[in-house]
């Protein structure tokens, strides 16, 4: 299998089964390249560190889905208008978001539509058709310019407004608000290979099946009522991380916050018996009816029909001025609320927990002669300090609390992301007064990238073709073992560290190769002494040989 090499060839520092680190280099695949930026950003910022402050565990469980979001790429590039739509997927969602604020803001102020056209000043009318051709014309010219675009598109709908009609401008913008939320969900599934995975897959994928219910929601805006609209201003939890964590304090401890209130319940549901026994006729409550004539009221649900002039059927008609009787529940213009169990029970939920002093605010004041007058202070007393002080400020004291471990949380991810590498853990003090700085480190020895191209290189390598640290690497990924990946360490940090074990390793290696090489240095040396004396010896007794001949002659 032949792979194609970018120019930069990366490096990535690995540890071998004996503990000892290895730097590698190594070719990047060309479909690494597919990988988009949007799934390298949630990539980086989602995922969970463990206590080392490494994010290696739960990076490495998403290496699947990487690999299988670069082969979908990769076929998806074949189709160059999806992939064109794939690659604006931010631009999607703005233009959506800004159709929901604008079609609320259009439903806000108008609704109900008046059918009737006003007639347009000319002066007005000029202001809109120059903005729109000025805007037209500077668009053409400089090309995409964020200011250009809007006030051409505010001027087209205010011309819109004014030429066809709101009820109509609003549709035809809803109409825009559909079809541009069915190109962003294309593009979703374009980017994540949703027409590949198995229908289940596709309906756990809550993000998935929250734009699918965004889209049902703007299909009811355009065609059942326009106060469905108003539902995808809710977006704005989706898109802002510290509204997510508003909501996120009240469903964390969703848990502490139901049995607290089911606490407060059980707590008024203890004063509604006490309330019913003792103090039945301090429930007195001013009530406003319907403003209805009795008289019609009694007409209306007999067997006939009265009205003013004419009545029909059996006569129910009320002579003028006569009043019907009240109610044997009502005293001096106020009803009494509490001559059933259930009934106390209501009130006290719904006006004790309303009112500021309790349920104190809603009784009969008492006369300070009365027998029961301390008994009525101590109760409004108990209900104001155990229900409203106490039970009710837990409740905002466990969403409070959440929320601010959510902000520190948020922090100190904030802090580690911008401090500790994402693949060893070690801090950036670590790399104070070193010959690497911490930027160098994550950007060249512990890049993640890097080890996420090394593992998706021995993924696609044939395996023939492996060397030493490739095949290695790929039998612990088989294994799903994540011993090979450096834990608190990095080589530029143990070479410059004499204290450590692994340095003084090294610096042991170190001097035994420089011995061996002055040993062979001096065996070298050595051999050729001797080959030079075996030679001085060679010509001393050739000398000697060349004189007792000469003398023999």
């Amino acid at each position: 299998m032949i792979l194609s090499i970018q120019i930069d060839t990366p490096l990535a520092q690995i540890v071998r089964q004996d503990r000892t680190m290895e730097r590698i280099v190594f070719p990047i695949p060309d479909i690494c390249e597919y990988l988009t930026e949007e799934t390298k950003t949630r990539i980086y910022y989602t995922t969970e560190r463990d206590e080392q402050g490494s994010k290696v565990a739960d990076f490495f469980e998403k290496v699947e889905d990487m690999f299988a979001e670069m082969r979908w790429q990769k076929k998806l590039r074949a189709n160059p208008y999806l992939s064109w739509f794939s690659s604006h997927m931010s631009l999607w969602s703005s233009i959506t978001f800004q159709f929901a604020v604008l079609l609320n803001f259009l439903v806000a102020f108008f609704y109900p539509f008046n059918e009737v056209k006003k007639e347009l000043d000319p002066k007005l009318s000029g202001l809109i058709w120059t903005a729109m051709f000025g805007s037209l014309a500077l668009v053409t010219m400089v090309g995409v310019n964020p200011f250009a675009i809007r006030t051409f598109f505010i001027s087209t709908i205010f011309r819109f407004i004014f030429s066809v009609g709101l009820e109509y401008t609003l549709w035809l913008l809803g109409a825009f608000n559909v079809i541009n939320k069915g190109i962003y969900l294309i593009s979703m599934m374009g980017n994540q290979g949703t027409f590949t995975k198995q229908p289940r897959q596709v309906l756990t994928d809550f993000r998935f099946m929250y734009h699918i219910i965004y889209l049902v929601v703007c299909i009811l805006g355009l065609c059942v009522h326009e106060f469905f609209y108003s539902i995808l201003l809710l977006d704005v939890i989706n898109r802002e991380e510290t509204l997510w964590n508003v909501i996120k304090s009240v469903t964390k401890n969703g848990r502490s916050i139901i049995l607290t209130a089911v606490l407060a319940v059980i707590i008024i549901y203890l004063f509604s018996i006490i309330g019913y026994i003792c103090f039945q006729d301090d429930f007195l409550m001013e009530v406003e009816p319907v403003p209805k004539l009795i008289a019609e009221a009694v007409n209306e649900t007999a067997n006939g029909f009265c009205d003013k002039e004419n009545c029909t059927g059996v006569d129910y008609s009320v002579s003028a001025g006569q009043e019907v009787a009240e109610d044997d529940s009502r005293e001096d213009g106020k009803q009494r609320v509490c001559d059933s169990l259930i009934m106390c029970i209501l009130t006290s939920l719904n006006h004790g927990l309303r009112n500021g002093g309790g349920i104190g605010d809603l009784l009969r004041k008492p006369d300070s002669k009365e027998n029961l007058f301390v008994a009525r202070v101590v109760y409004d007393l108990l209900f104001f300090f155990i229900v409203i002080i106490i039970v009710l400020n837990l409740i905002f004291g466990v969403i409070i609390d959440t929320f601010a471990d959510l902000r520190s949380e948020k922090q100190q991810k904030d802090e580690i992301l911008k401090n500790t590498c994402f693949v060893c853990g070690l801090n950036r003090s670590n790399f104070d007064n070193k010959s690497v700085s911490f930027d160098e480190h994550k950007s060249n020895e512990h890049n993640m990238w890097h080890y996420l191209n090394f593992i998706v290189l021995v993924k696609v390598k044939d395996h023939t073709e492996f060397t030493g640290p490739e095949s290695y690497v790929y039998t612990m990924v088989k294994d799903k073992n994540l011993d090979w990946f450096p834990r608190m360490r990095a080589m530029s940090l143990t070479n410059e560290d004499g204290d450590g074990e692994q340095s003084d390793y090294r610096n042991l290696q170190a001097q035994l190769d420089t011995t061996n090489k002055l040993v062979k240095n001096l065996s070298k040396q050595l051999t050729e002494l001797k080959e030079q004396m075996t030679e001085q010896i060679k010509q001393k007794k050739r000398s000697k040989f060349l004189t007792s001949a000469t003398m023999n002659m």
